[in-house]
């Protein structure tokens, strides 16, 4: 299959341009003249410039771009403007080079007949399929708007959960970098100046003096090697996680973390809750909803959990018993989807259930420094009391060693 550029006339005579994948230009005549229109000009595709092919050269799209489009999107909706007019003047008027790309390829998608849900999927690095399913359903129900508001919300709520959890981790990693650091410096150049310093007296070391001169001569001597098998440890163990298998055994440990991974898992099931209420408002089917859950919850095993819980229920069993099956929900989450699902306002009380988890995730994440900086403070105590055994008990002896030779 090859990309090819036309252009075009509909029935009404107003000129068409877009993309279209098909193994032959007679092809893409062949799907233009079903949609009505009568091609004038089909080429090949050329290659984007290399910055854009590069996955590392590619300029990001950050959440908030995603959440103004969507407002945007909204609002233009509302207002009766065509989807078509309305993607190709967000695309004409984005500061971001790469989304302003991408829009508009999304435009000509629309103009050559293309659904608005597949055109966003063929750029599923910037929409997600959460995002993609959403506008699915408000496309196919006529409430394009209230879809494009729905995902923006969740978007808000993404964005804020994420500032949280980087604002109570930054004091933390800053503190643990420093250690790193300061380690660093010790190995390399304080402890071997202060070995010539017992060289020169040939003194008799204490086992801690001689241990840390021995890590140091070691870390000086094969530091290269030691970087290189670092690298190729961080390496090797980023390739594991990309394997599904890798992947459900990583986030599996990430929830049994001690004090952090309470708040991964709480942090998961908000989103869970969110995603699930949004959903089914936007009218997706409890199975297909799942299913759209499930990738974008974020954690490979909760997850296939997720799709435990819907294969669940296309055996005929309910919500309830599927979600207390899966061992991810506390007691007091599990009655309100009991309710919910009994009186049939299930969405309602996910909602109200993804506050509570929020509301544990804040007071966890403001409680969270207090918690690591004892931690934090009997290490650098630990650190402190090693070098002063090892490297200043030899000095305060350093007199009576001179005074022997």
């Amino acid at each position: 299959m090859a990309r090819f550029t036309y252009q075009a006339r509909d029935a009404n005579g107003r000129s068409m341009r877009g993309h279209i994948e098909a193994a032959t230009p007679a092809a893409v005549a062949t799907q233009l003249a079903e949609i009505g229109a009568i091609p004038l000009t089909i080429a090949e595709a050329r290659a984007e410039a290399a910055a854009l092919t590069l996955p590392w050269l590619k300029q990001s799209v950050k959440i908030d771009e995603l959440i103004i489009f969507s407002h945007q999107m909204a609002t233009l909706s509302k207002a009766g403007i065509s989807v078509v007019r309305a993607v190709r003047g967000l695309s004409e008027s984005s500061r971001n080079p790469r989304l302003a790309a991408i829009l508009a390829e999304v435009a000509a998608d629309l103009e050559g007949g293309l659904d608005f849900a597949t055109s966003l999927k063929r750029h599923g690095d910037v929409f997600s399929n959460l995002y993609a399913s959403v506008i699915h359903v408000g496309e196919n129900t006529g409430r394009l708007d209230e879809a494009f508001r729905r995902i923006a919300q969740y978007l808000e709520l993404e964005r804020e959960t994420v500032k949280r959890l980087k604002s109570a981790t930054r004091y933390p990693s800053f503190v643990l970098i420093a250690i790193g650091v300061a380690i660093t410096i010790l190995n390399a150049f304080v402890i071997p100046a202060f070995a010539k310093v017992f060289d020169k007296f040939h003194a008799e070391l204490p086992w801690q003096t001689r241990l840390i001169l021995g890590i140091s001569e070691f870390f000086v001597a094969y530091w290269p090697y030691l970087l290189a098998f670092a690298l190729a440890a961080v390496f090797g163990v980023k390739r594991w996680i990309d394997t599904s298998d890798g992947r459900h055994a990583w986030d599996r440990a990430k929830l049994r973390l001690p004090i952090v991974g309470s708040i991964f898992e709480r942090i998961n099931l908000a989103r869970f809750c969110q995603t699930f209420a949004m959903v089914i408002r936007s009218g997706l089917p409890v199975t297909q909803g799942l299913t759209v859950v499930a990738g974008a919850i974020g954690n490979e095993y909760m997850s296939r959990l997720v799709l435990a819980m819907r294969a669940g229920i296309e055996r005929g069993e309910s919500i309830t018993a599927t979600a207390g099956a899966s061992g991810m929900f506390t007691p007091v989450v599990m009655q309100m989807i009991a309710v919910g699902e009994e009186t049939g306002s299930i969405d309602e009380l996910l909602a109200q259930s993804a506050g509570f988890y929020e509301d544990e995730v804040d007071y966890a994440l403001k409680t969270l420094t207090d918690a690591i900086e004892p931690i934090l403070i009997v290490a650098i105590g630990a650190m402190v009391l090693v070098l002063a055994l090892g490297v200043f008990l030899p000095l305060w002896d350093l007199s009576s060693v001179a005074h022997r030779h």
